[in-house]
């Protein structure tokens, strides 16, 4: 039997109950919009958090566009990233007629290389925006640091992060404005899109309401440029839902991932490092493999999913290779080149990950 990437129908199983009474009581009540299970979960993901503020949006792409929005980005404005990551990262700087600065990542944990984000700063630079690539945050403390010097904007794009911590705080209250995304497969995910913004600034978290319904500060009053970008009354009814398991659930993932990298053992792959002052939640657990294709086939033919995040990073991708300007960032081609990522989930039982272990190792080996 083929084993799922990642194990959606077990977690279902195992909150049906509480989601499905959930869902049932937005059926009941009607308010589909804007209704009161979307400000009972911004309360709850920013108690979760520790961050004052949290507005609910459509997906995480919105989330990223609108706390650019919020920040009062202009056309031309540049912001520093890392081009290992989804497309929406740069996607969201180049709709608002901005400039996705790529500077390379670090070769141990495929973040962006904090060392390097001072040389790439601009009298044009107004953000950074670090992604929490994998479930581990970047090297935050540092790049609020460079950050301060050059008085520009932090914006964590913390789609895949979300529950990780760091130093002994939450992803998305590290900074500026944190952003993540509640995709279905994400760590804490919903039934379809949907997204957040984090911050501790009261005019940045206005600002974001705000932008969400149309620039509306109240019904048909429209005092700024907005987008239709709210997050559903059942999609906030959901995630309401799998939070009240969400503690076991980041337990089990920070588990599954250590055991994942002990039983790696001597095999001839690249780990990715977690460093000692933070966590990874494994929203992919990923590793990095010479003959690539060579050994997903033989993981297929065994029945043994695996994906690619990400095949190309975005100073190569044909649209973006313009804001590329033909730089070389050999670390993120490289990794382009070999990572592999595993199945992952939080209901990944021990049986499951040891015949994904002794099929990785018969690939490998073969």
């Amino acid at each position: 039997m083929n084993l799922p990437f990642i194990d959606l129908k077990a977690q279902y199983a195992a909150l049906k109950p509480s989601i499905d009474a959930r869902i049932q009581r937005v059926l009941d009540h009607g308010q589909y919009i804007m209704g009161p299970e979307v400000k009972e979960l911004e309360e709850a993901l920013a108690a979760y958090t520790g961050a004052r503020h949290c507005v609910t949006v459509a997906s995480g792409t919105e989330a990223l566009l609108i706390a650019l929005m919020a920040l009062d980005f202009k056309p031309g404005d540049e912001v520093i990233t890392t081009p290992f990551t989804f497309a929406a990262t740069a996607e969201v700087i180049v709709l608002l007629g901005g400039v996705p600065v790529f500077v390379d990542i670090e070769p141990d944990t495929c973040n962006i290389d904090a060392r390097l984000i001072a040389a790439a700063i601009t009298p044009r630079t107004r953000a950074i925006m670090p992604v929490g690539l994998y479930g581990q945050v970047a090297d935050m403390d540092e790049i609020n640091a460079i950050a301060s010097n050059h008085g520009l904007a932090v914006i964590e794009d913390a789609a895949q992060s979300f529950g990780a911590s760091y130093k002994g705080r939450k992803s998305c209250n590290l900074s500026t404005v944190g952003c993540t995304s509640f995709f279905p497969s994400k760590p804490l995910g919903c039934y379809g899109d949907g997204g957040a913004i984090f911050t501790n600034d009261d005019a940045l978290a206005q600002a974001s309401r705000e932008i969400r319904v149309h620039g509306q500060s109240q019904r048909y009053n429209h005092t700024r440029l907005g987008v239709g970008g709210r997050m559903d009354t059942l999609q906030c009814a959901v995630v309401l839902g799998k939070l009240e398991r969400f503690d076991w659930e980041i337990a089990q993932r920070l588990a599954i991932g250590e055991r994942y990298q002990q039983l790696l053992g001597d095999l001839p792959v690249q780990r990715l490092v977690v460093r000692g002052d933070r966590d990874c939640v494994w929203a992919q657990f990923t590793l990095s493999v010479d003959h690539r294709e060579q050994v997903q086939q033989r993981l297929k033919e065994a029945g043994i999913p695996t994906a690619i995040h990400y095949p190309r990073p975005l100073h190569q991708q044909p649209f973006y290779q313009a804001y590329g300007n033909g730089q070389s960032l050999p670390h993120s081609e490289r990794a382009a080149q070999r990572v592999m990522s595993l199945p992952m989930s939080a209901d990944l039982s021990q049986a499951q990950q040891d015949q994904v272990m002794a099929a990785l190792e018969q690939a490998l080996r073969a």
